[in-house]
């Protein structure tokens, strides 16, 4: 179990950390050689498209706050094939983004040093891996530092540059037309690439259904305005022929307005930048790994948590050594790919929530929920698909490389491994007449809901997710019941039907079983050691148990081997509290599918 130790305010800062880098520190020449002087609308843009991408990530992070981010939710909604390609397409995407910002720290320390960048490079590595393995706290932490002393420096450049504004630099405001400011929009859109990250580590953020909405929201908001307002005071007062094409344009622009101070104060905002960069992508990246493991597509080992740092040690390690060797690579073309990948993120994740919803799975219960759907989740695939496609064919090209490597590690090992639900098929459920779900998949989204409300779990709660749901459609007597039972409880052990049947019927003398002229309790224990086991029995026409208890409707069977006796009484106790509380036996008679009976016991309860 990893430690929530992820505030609001650092949910905020490492998604801002993650977004603003080269974006802001280099793009903006090459941008404004597309859009011209309007090229601070494209940013705008980009900001509103980016928030519109993300909206769906929310939602699906609110509903399953887990490790792994787009993973883990393209692997839970489409399955293991598609989840695997996804985790490790997203696990390179996130390791050579932040190789990318170690390359940008080592070129700031080469033109002072001229130390070359792979031996710098390898330095600042192993220092976010070791910060990072550290521990959450410890690298959120930095992580929060960095961003503010971003923001502030930032904040300082627009403050000292709007007055020097010439607005005769604006004209002609956009020579291409909307062509050119829309073509910029697509081209700056991988400045907010990061953003998803934050998903990564939903499982680590202290009240999730209420600080990543908040958190990652108001991160894109800032971002925006930030992005918007630098780029408005580049253009102007930097003359268009120096910030045409400008590999250090904002830079350039504080030196006009600010002299060699600003220049100075821009080169640390830089280094800020791509050094909150690096420490968030390994943060994000790690948890990749992490999660393909934990669901059975890489080995046991890539999902260890240290116990006393509770940090994934070795997959952190791993992804440092792949940013390492990244340092070695033509970044620029492995930037681009890495941002179709993220594109790539938001149109699964967009299909994900069309799918999970459709899916009508109980336990599918986001704090956050995406408004207009489902032409909202419809639009946003087609946008984010044209993006793609404007990215060029090189892009293209490596990320279908990546696919078939992450093709070749589903075949050779997920493939052998993986064999859990996902929402897909509850949705083929719904539409066909095949019938081959269990409760797996609405088990697992009900743990992620007790841990997403700190509901502590219970033996009961153990129990609840292996229980069977009988539910019988005609009244029936005692004698019909022992049937039922007898059938659900032989199956659940693995011992005779009829030696269950003598079992519960050798104890017919027993007490009341009833608890209430609603529901009765059954406990059997048995000699040989089997787990604890739950059935749960439901009868809207009643079962004639005894003469006055003639319309049960609710009946519950507790059982198991005589060393677990004492867990099998607080079970028993915890039912019966439950059984006895106001509107219990509403909420009973409108259950329509097992995982609400299986709410009923823990996820509902008041």
């Amino acid at each position: 179990m990893l430690k929530k130790d992820i505030t609001l305010f650092g949910v905020f800062t490492i998604a801002a950390g993650a977004m603003i880098s080269s974006g802001i520190f280099i793009l903006p020449g090459l941008a404004f050689d597309i859009a011209g002087p309007a090229v601070f609308v494209s940013y705008f843009l980009a900001g509103v498209l980016a928030l519109l991408g993300i909206l769906s990530v929310i939602e699906l992070a609110t509903a399953m706050p887990k490790a792994g981010g787009d993973f883990f939710f393209v692997n839970k909604t489409f399955g293991p094939l598609l989840g695997t390609l996804t985790g490790f397409l997203g696990w390179t995407a996130l390791s050579l983004k932040s190789a990318f910002a170690i390359y940008g720290l080592s070129e700031v320390v080469y033109n002072y040093t001229e130390i070359t960048h792979v031996v710098s490079g390898l330095v600042f590595a192993t220092l976010f891996v070791a910060i990072n393995i550290s521990g959450v706290r410890e690298a959120a932490s930095v992580q929060i530092s960095l961003v503010f002393g971003l923001l502030t420096l930032l904040v300082i450049f627009a403050g000292f540059g709007v007055p020097a504004i010439d607005t005769g630099r604006f004209v002609p405001f956009a020579p291409d037309g909307y062509q050119g400011v829309l073509f910029a929009t697509g081209f700056v859109f991988v400045t907010f690439g990061g953003l998803i990250q934050i998903a990564n580590i939903s499982e680590e953020v202290n009240n999730p259904k209420r600080n990543i909405p908040l958190g990652i929201i108001s991160s894109v908001i800032a971002v925006s305005l930030i992005y918007t307002l630098v780029t408005f005071v580049v253009t102007g007062t930097l003359d268009a022929g120096n910030f045409r094409g400008s590999m250090t344009p904002v830079a350039d622009a504080a030196e006009n307005f600010m002299g060699h101070t600003g220049y100075i104060i821009i080169t640390i905002a830089s280094v800020l930048a791509f050094t909150s960069t690096a420490n968030a992508g390994i943060m994000a990246a790690a948890r990749y790994p992490m999660a393909l493991s934990r669901d059975h597509l890489l080995p046991e080992r890539f999902s260890s948590v240290h116990q006393r740092l509770k940090t994934p040690v070795i997959a952190i390690l791993i992804t440092g050594v792949i940013i390492a060797a990244s340092l070695l690579l033509p970044l620029d073309i492995l930037v681009k790919a890495a941002s179709s990948v993220v594109m790539a993120a938001f149109v699964l994740t967009n299909l994900a929530v069309i799918v999970l919803r459709e899916s009508k799975l109980t336990n599918y219960r986001p704090s956050f929920k995406v408004p207009l759907y489902p032409l909202f989740q419809i639009a946003s695939i087609v946008l984010f698909l044209l993006l793609i496609a404007d990215l060029g064919i090189e892009s293209i090209e490596i990320v279908l490389g990546l696919v078939l490597a992450g093709l070749g590690v589903y075949y050779f090992y997920g493939r052998k491994q993986q064999k859990k639900e996902y929402a897909l098929l509850h949705l083929l459920e719904r539409i066909t007449d095949w019938d081959k779900t269990e409760d797996e998949l609405e088990n697992e989204l009900r743990n992620m809901l007790l841990d997403r409300e700190n509901i502590e779990k219970s033996g009961l709660h153990q129990v609840v997710n292996d229980a069977t749901v009988v539910d019988m459609e005609q009244e029936a007597g005692f004698e019909q019941l022992l049937d039922r039972v007898s059938e659900a409880v032989s199956d659940k052990t693995g011992m005779g039907k009829e030696k269950v049947r003598r079992k519960i019927a050798g104890e017919k003398e027993a007490p009341d079983r009833c608890i209430s002229d609603f529901a009765a309790m059954i406990h059997l224990m048995f000699e040989v050691d089997i787990p604890m086991f739950l059935i749960m029995i439901r009868s809207k026409k009643g079962i004639r148990f005894t003469k006055i208890r003639d319309h049960v409707k609710a009946v519950f069977v507790v059982g198991g081997s005589g060393k677990d006796r004492i867990a099998q009484l607080r079970i028993l106790v915890d039912i019966i509290h439950l059984a006895r509380e106001e509107g219990f036996s509403d909420k009973w008679l409108q259950c329509e599918k097992p995982a609400e009976f299986k709410n009923i016991l823990t996820l509902d309860r008041k």
